[in-house]
């Protein structure tokens, strides 16, 4: 069953977080944060825009003796779907078949995901309740990613409880390889662009 909470936040924010603000001088700034509104409960269009171009993302879940697990998840872009203001829906595809996140889902279905862009430096982190949803073929028809190669094993669906964006501190820029190679090859055609017009101005005797 979960708990109300009283600021958004506090699904982080434990009493036992906070004392440790309070203790190394944080806690002020966050109880501002927390009397201003404090973290999003529902997806703004911002972070819609923001999921629909991610490629890749981390997924935590605990098992019943409270041992941590996190799992990458990767697809073409919007391979996570934002289904209303509230819910996150995935078709987890077939892998290793170790089968951990759905069996710790099935003990606490708490889970959290952390998106990451590189490029340009930002961080999304999601707080919500997981199930999984086997057998739905047209959830799944519904959510599996056009000509993508890859085979369905079933369906993740998430409620989200909060989301928050962390600062770009110390994030390393970096891109996809396509992205760099679409560069490189846009650079290597403006060269041989500028070569032919050299030659062409060097024949007219300029």
């Amino acid at each position: 069953m979960t708990t109300k909470l009283q600021f958004t936040s506090d699904i982080a924010f434990t009493p036992t977080v906070k004392a440790i603000q309070a203790r190394k001088g944080s806690r002020h700034g966050y109880e501002r944060m927390e009397q201003g509104g404090s973290w999003e409960s529902s997806m703004t269009p911002e972070l819609r825009d923001f999921i629909a171009l991610q490629t890749s993302f981390y997924m935590a879940t605990v098992n019943a003796d409270g041992q941590p697990y996190i799992q990458h998840r990767g697809g073409p872009a919007g391979f996570l779907h934002v289904l209303d203001e509230h819910t996150l829906a995935f078709v987890d595809f077939s892998g290793n078949r170790q089968f951990i996140s759905q069996g710790n889902l099935s003990e606490n279905p708490k889970t959290h995901l952390f998106l990451m862009d590189y490029a340009h430096r930002q961080r999304i982190k999601i707080w919500g309740e997981a199930k999984v949803i086997e057998g739905d073929a047209a959830l799944v028809v519904k959510l599996m990613p056009k000509d993508y190669k890859a085979k369905p094993e079933q369906v993740i669906v998430i409620n989200v409880t909060a989301w928050d964006g962390n600062c770009p501190q110390h994030i390393p820029v970096r891109f996809d390889a396509t992205t760099v190679k679409e560069a490189i090859d846009a650079r290597d055609q403006r060269i041989r662009d500028l070569e032919v017009e050299l030659a062409r101005l060097q024949q007219a005797g300029y």
